[in-house]
């Protein structure tokens, strides 16, 4: 048995809390979260050997020797080649076969990562599968492109924001900055049109991620979890997860470049209000068999809130209110928590001598109360159930 697809580390975390609290029943536990006992103590135990939650990722499987690593001294020989004539991994290894060393393409392209010989520009992780969402809003992705720079001197950014499911273009923004509250007045234009998504997939820049107030989350990233959003962020270094939105900006980048280049914010706003026009509604897509994005997409069912409800926390639960400095007080002393949570209402979850911080329906921070150190729960990680390229 497996667990939730929605969230797997999540699910891992708050499970492994309510296992080291006392009086715990773990068979009913186990059929709680949809996995086996044996799945279950296995959790139970590596969230006892790691030092924060915040470690209860999938371990490697990678043996710790490799008895049938290739020989350095061939090691050094292809490392000598790529030196010399700079090719991957194919070419190489053609060229090695000419001297009776024998190896595969995959073989050559290990020998050249591990030794660094990989430039920067190529190490992405390859996708390894395809995903996408079976419904329209499930999953949104948004991202800015490249910027443009006008005669004048100001700076266009390109704000997408694309449906996963349909690709359809919810909004394509010409914007003077990055700032926080540029973004949030365009999305709030989004949310008003089209609804509400159940989860939007965005990078770790500027501004739905920070990193320096110890989680990540910015003033915009805390308004998406208020509207009930799920913040799904992709993996450092890896734009291929979110391909799609990759993709529809190479697309947007050579509709743009068969055009005379407009000299202001309001003239690249009129391209890309055509761009979109066009690209949602005439543009044949290959990956939806020749139909336009608009034959598949339609809006979401949840509305926009200006003024979400209070969030219900379970009955019983322990809840606090952040202060100005989105520090918890807590018998007699300060934790850190999140800055731009000052004045929010969290919940806590106590295990052993540790704390679970919740905001809303996100795993926020851990507390350790014998040493006083807070831990982000969330990190830089690559998703699995959003892994791969358009």
């Amino acid at each position: 048995m497996s667990w939730k697809e929605s969230d797997v580390k999540s699910e891992r975390i708050a499970f492994a809390v309510r296992a080291r609290q006392p009086g715990r029943n773990m068979a009913a536990l186990c059929r709680e979260f949809g996995i086996c006992r044996e799945t279950g103590y296995k959790w139970l135990r590596r969230s006892q050997e790691v030092e924060s939650l915040a470690e209860l990722e999938e371990q490697s499987r990678r043996p710790h020797r490799s008895p049938n690593q290739t020989p350095e001294w061939i090691e050094e020989r292809v490392e000598a080649l790529r030196h010399e004539h700079g090719w991957g991994g194919r070419k190489l290894a053609e060229l090695l076969s000419e001297e009776g060393i024998f190896l595969a393409r995959s073989t050559v392209d290990r020998i050249l990562k591990r030794r660094g010989l990989v430039d920067s520009g190529q190490r992405h992780r390859p996708a390894v599968r395809r995903f996408e969402r079976s419904r329209p809003m499930e999953l949104v992705q948004m991202d800015f492109k490249g910027p443009y720079r006008l005669p004048s001197g100001r700076i266009c950014y390109p704000l997408s924001v694309l449906d996963d499911h349909s690709r359809y273009a919810l909004r394509l923004d010409a914007l003077p900055s990055q700032y926080g509250h540029e973004v949030q007045s365009r999305l709030v234009a989004c949310f008003e049109e089209h609804g509400v998504p159940q989860a939007m997939l965005m990078d770790h820049g500027n501004p739905w991620w920070a990193t320096t107030n110890g989680h990540g989350l910015t003033r915009l990233s805390v308004f998406l979890i208020r509207q009930g959003i799920d913040l799904i962020y992709g993996g450092i270094g890896h734009p291929q997860t979110q391909g799609k939105v990759e993709r529809f900006h190479r697309t947007l980048g050579e509709s743009i470049g068969r055009l005379e280049l407009p000299q202001s914010l309001e003239g690249f706003q009129a391209a890309f209000d055509v761009f979109r026009r066009v690209y949602n509604h005439v543009r044949p897509h290959e990956a939806l068999r020749d139909r336009p994005p608009a034959q598949r997409y339609h809006p979401s069912r949840k509305s926009y809130r200006p003024e979400p409800p209070e969030w219900e926390y379970p009955a019983g639960s322990e809840v606090y209110i952040l202060r100005h400095n989105g520090c918890l007080r807590l018998e007699g002393r300060y934790y850190f928590v999140c800055h731009p949570l000052a004045g929010e209402r969290v919940r806590l979850e106590r295990f052993d001598r540790k704390i679970l911080v919740t905001y809303r329906h996100m795993q926020v921070r851990e507390i350790d109360l014998e040493t006083g150190r807070t831990t982000a729960v969330v990190r830089p990680v690559r998703p699995p159930e959003v892994s791969a390229m358009s």
